[in-house]
């Protein structure tokens, strides 16, 4: 195995591991779970509490 195929390898690897982190992290964000806080962290900026 040379040093070129390795860093092919790795390389494929890498964007494999990039896409299915973020495929996850928008799969948590979508969750129906999720929406009350999402809603509620929405309004933090329009709140008056200064």
């Amino acid at each position: 195995m040379s040093l070129e195929s390795l860093h092919e390898i790795l390389g494929s690897a890498w964007t494999v591991w990039a896409v299915l982190v973020f495929a996850g992290i928008v799969r948590w964000a979508l969750r129906p779970a999720n929406r009350e806080r999402f809603e509620k962290d929405a309004q933090i900026p329009l709140n008056d509490e200064a």
